[in-house]
């Protein structure tokens, strides 16, 4: 009998692991118009094939619902990785020549941006312009450290943008100065961070709209189909337009599906909730604005983060938003609106207080979007306990160990010191306690590859450094369990649960197929294994042999 409705695409003769307990495993999947049209055995999915289907043989291959990153940074960090990479610095002499090459090729007056700075090479030293100035000869230069939370500036680009001394910011942020108040070039936090980067020219909206079509291709051909986007830089809604412009006229696209969160800052005003909340719901095809990013406190490694009890420098004591009541007034004024918050909190302090605003507005049972905490750095069991059993959702990247080491000999560590640096990333604790743990990679901070991320939750190291000592590997997960909280749980995070997330029919064409089984494989080989077929929406977006 001829079917009533036939497949648009197949995969047949595959491992298809659904993340349905209904139906665990199957060996062939159909979708059609964006959806699952079905899942079974192979003769079950041919007789929803015609000649028109597009039939794939799936020997050898393993069908994963489309992995999704819980955490990144879509568009600002497309802005932030047009320059150099820094991460491959490995001391002072690396970094200077890497900014004396660059200098040697840039017109004057042409800016020189740099990201991945890793403060440790420093030697122990604050970041200060004196390591970088001569070799940048007069040009204005903005380097971002590897945690996206600070930058060192030239003294040319402090100029530039009128930055001469001190500057009164809010919360944490800091304009770092020399005992005579001359700025050192040190900027913490966005406040600071934006003084300098308005001085710099803007990207074109053309220029950036083809920069995040081929990032979203990249991540493709990793295995990505989705991620949720935890910025909306002012560049973001007119690039992410002209994309589905381009679309419609066949050309470039944007082939990741985006849920994105613009920002609320301390000092935000009724008008400005107001925008926030009218932006919800803002969309195109593939991203949607669903959501609003907060930041309760900033980095451990910079003294930006909010401990109970100060780091080894002293620092590290106070919150993103003073009084911290000012954050509690702005998550419950959004949340009584129905938009999701989703907050920056890394120390042991930001991760309670969050917590103690969020729980009240979270339920358990909600079948709706859920409040997060991203990052949770630090944490005792207590506040362990607490989260698991309120609902809110922790989103973390496990990937972010390739930072600090277990003999706890790096700057994370040793401002904390070992009672707190044991604390580490408690993916394990979380997840087995019943908290719906999300993962992703909060690119650039740690490469988008999501093999990457899938691979480092299970080692609790990257694999690309097998040398290294895992950091505290009692906190690693199974591979069943990394796969569920790039799958599942980001959709249970959005809602989205009953049409996303799983293989199942009805849901989302949203697929990935590995070459291998990603939960046989061993995770350090895990980022070898070739994608084969990425299909978001029920498009092929990559294909390994096209």
């Amino acid at each position: 009998m001829t079917p009533r409705i036939s497949a648009g695409l197949a995969v047949v003769g595959a491992t298809v692991h659904t993340m349905d307990p209904a139906r665990p495993t199957a060996s062939a999947v159909a979708v059609r118009d964006g959806r699952v049209l079905a899942v079974g055995d192979d003769a079950e999915i041919r007789e929803v094939c015609d000649g028109a289907t597009c039939v794939v043989d799936g020997t050898g291959l393993t069908v994963t619902p489309g992995l999704t990153d819980g955490h990144l940074h879509p568009v600002s960090g497309t802005l932030m990785t047009s320059g150099i990479d820094l991460s491959g610095c490995r001391g002072t002499e690396d970094l200077r020549a890497l900014l004396a090459e660059a200098r040697g090729g840039a017109a004057d007056g042409e800016w020189i941006h740099g990201f991945g700075l890793d403060p440790n090479i420093l030697g122990g030293q604050r970041p200060h312009r004196r390591v970088i100035d001569d070799v940048l000869d007069g040009a204005p230069a903005l380097l971002t450290l590897f945690d996206g939370h600070a930058a060192l500036a030239s003294g040319r680009a402090l100029q530039l943008a009128g930055v001469t001394g001190p500057v009164e910011l809010p919360g944490n942020a800091d304009v770092v100065c020399d005992a005579d108040g001359t700025p050192t070039g040190e900027l913490l936090e966005s406040p600071a961070t934006d003084l300098v980067e308005r001085a710099a020219p803007a990207m074109e909206t053309r220029e950036l709209a083809a920069r995040i079509a081929r990032l979203t291709r990249r991540m493709n051909a990793a295995g990505l189909t989705g991620g949720h986007g935890m910025d909306l830089e002012d560049g973001s809604l007119p690039a992410l337009r002209l994309l589905d412009e381009q679309a419609a006229d066949g050309g470039d696209a944007l082939t990741l599906r985006l849920r994105l969160h613009p920002w609320c800052q301390p000092g935000v005003d009724r008008a400005g909730i107001r925008e926030l909340v009218r932006l919800q719901g803002t969309s195109g095809h593939l991203w949607e604005v669903a959501g609003v990013k907060l930041f309760m406190d900033g980095t451990i490694d910079n003294g930006t983060a909010w401990l109970h009890h100060a780091d080894c420098h002293g620092e590290s004591t106070k919150p993103f938003w003073l009084p911290p009541e000012t954050y509690a007034a702005a998550v419950g004024a959004l949340a009584a609106a129905g938009v999701p918050t989703a907050t920056h909190a890394i120390g042991d302090a930001a991760v309670a207080y969050a917590l103690d605003c969020l729980a009240p507005h979270t339920d358990p049972a909600s079948e709706g979007p859920r409040h997060r905490i991203e990052h949770i750095e630090t944490a005792p069991d207590a506040l362990v306990a607490r989260l698991a059993a309120s609902g809110v959702v922790p989103s973390m990247q496990p990937s972010h160990v390739q930072y600090t080491h277990a003999d706890h000999s790096d700057n994370w560590s040793t401002r904390l010191g070992t009672e707190r640096a044991d604390r580490a990333w408690r993916c394990a604790d979380l997840l087995r306690a019943g908290a719906p743990l999300v993962l992703g990679s909060d690119w650039p901070i740690a490469h988008y590859d999501p093999r990457e991320v899938l691979a480092a939750a299970q080692l609790r190291r990257i694999p690309s450094q097998p040398d290294r000592e895992p950091v505290r590997p009692r906190q690693a997960l199974t591979a069943h369990e990394a796969l569920a909280a790039m799958t599942v749980a980001p959709a249970l995070a959005a809602g989205e649960q009953h049409h996303a997330g799983r293989v199942r029919e009805g849901y989302r064409a949203d697929l990935t197929a590995f070459a291998a089984d990603p939960l046989t494989t061993a995770p350090q080989d895990l980022p070898d294994v070739p994608v084969h077929l990425t299909v978001v929406d029920g498009r092929v977006v990559h294909e390994q042999d096209a």
